[in-house]
């Protein structure tokens, strides 16, 4: 079992990460509240993973903190929800879950992709008394990243970010029509990471 990974990000696509571990290459998936906190490529990271195995898949997942880990493994406890949908689900942040949860709001899960009225009842019945003595407050951004001291980010034009946007938006399960509209809508001239763009997009879409 791989449990932890400290090591340097040598790509990232979301939801998709290669971190570089002395020398050898992980893949590993990731939700975007991870993509969110992470470094640029060739910074450090300290990621907190669980490793699942189906009859035609290996897969690592990864998270900055391991209260985001408890929460992909009691949301793929539950019937209906696998892997990549617990990874949309957790486009949200953790405790913004937690309070769709707790006021039984299934008309904000419903907006994640994959995630229908009978699997948001399904949630709220199956996580409530999971989540009720769940530590609202988080990590902070900086207590979750190690950053290297490098030339910075390689320049990217505001088409690169876009595509990244997009890509990352349809591999969570989004239309690519959804995708674009969401992301042409979010951008502005103040954008300049993927993430940040990815971020705002989803913003319109899910839950704040």
């Amino acid at each position: 079992m791989i449990g932890r990974l400290f090591g340097k990000v040598l790509e990232k696509q979301a939801p998709y990460l290669l971190i570089d571990v002395h020398g050898v290459g992980y893949e590993v998936q990731a939700p975007m509240t991870t993509f969110y906190r992470l470094p640029e490529v060739g910074g450090e990271v300290v990621l907190h993973t669980h490793f699942a195995v189906s009859e035609v898949s290996q897969q690592l997942y990864g998270f900055v903190s391991s209260q985001d880990r408890q929460l992909f493994r009691l949301l793929i406890k539950v019937n209906g929800v696998g892997p990549k949908m617990a990874i949309g689900i957790m486009s949200m942040e953790s405790n913004d879950f937690v309070r769709c949860v707790m006021d039984d709001n299934i008309t904000a899960l419903v907006k994640v992709p994959g995630v229908g009225k009978k699997t948001a009842e399904r949630l709220m019945i199956e996580m409530r008394d999971k989540l009720k003595d769940w530590n609202v407050p988080r990590a902070s951004v900086e207590g979750d990243v190690i950053t290297l001291d490098d030339s910075g980010p390689s320049a990217v034009t505001g088409n690169q970010i876009i595509q990244e946007a997009e890509s990352a938006l349809i591999a969570l399960g989004y239309k690519p029509t959804e995708a674009a509209k969401a992301v042409s809508a979010a951008m502005n001239e103040d954008i300049t990471r993927s993430e940040e763009l990815i971020r705002a997009a989803l913003k319109s879409m899910l839950p704040a």
